[in-house]
């Protein structure tokens, strides 16, 4: 059981980082050299499909690394799966308080028009992205060095 939930917490938390990374490093950079229509209309569709999924992705992760926690509480890399645990809480906490009701205001955007204000938004909300990317790999580093502790 312990090796299933290892490998289903490595596949869950890493496939989910790396859409993010895809996020930050590819596609909004991509999305930035639309014109701005365009370039709104796309925000609203992945701000709209990302939007729906990522909260259970988030949840069952912090789940599966929590089971982890507790099934190896007595293993020497037990204040690593804490930390991993701990960060990855921190950045649901980020996401629900901070980047959600900026990406609620992206799904709301009109495909004729980017105002400024919601240009100025979406930077704001893309550097804290990047901030929430950074701290999910460290969770994941956690995560995978406590294993071979």
């Amino acid at each position: 059981m312990a090796g299933f939930l290892y490998i289903a917490t490595t596949i869950c938390i890493g496939l989910l980082i790396g859409t993010e990374l895809a996020v930050s490093v590819f596609i909004n950079p991509v999305l930035q050299k639309l014109d701005d229509r365009a370039h709104a209309k796309a925000i609203s569709l992945f701000a709209t499909r990302l939007g729906h999924a990522m909260p259970f992705w988030y949840g069952f992760s912090l789940v599966l690394l929590i089971t982890e926690t507790i099934a190896k509480r007595h293993e020497s890399g037990s204040t690593l799966l804490i930390a991993a645990s701990a960060i990855w809480l921190a950045v649901i906490l980020l996401s629900v308080l901070v980047l959600v009701p900026i990406n609620n205001r992206m799904m709301q955007l009109d495909a004729k028009s980017f105002p400024e204000e919601a240009q100025r938004e979406h930077r704001r909300w893309t550097n804290l992205h990047h901030l929430r990317v950074a701290a999910l790999v460290v969770a994941m580093i956690c995560f995978l060095l406590a294993a071979h502790q």
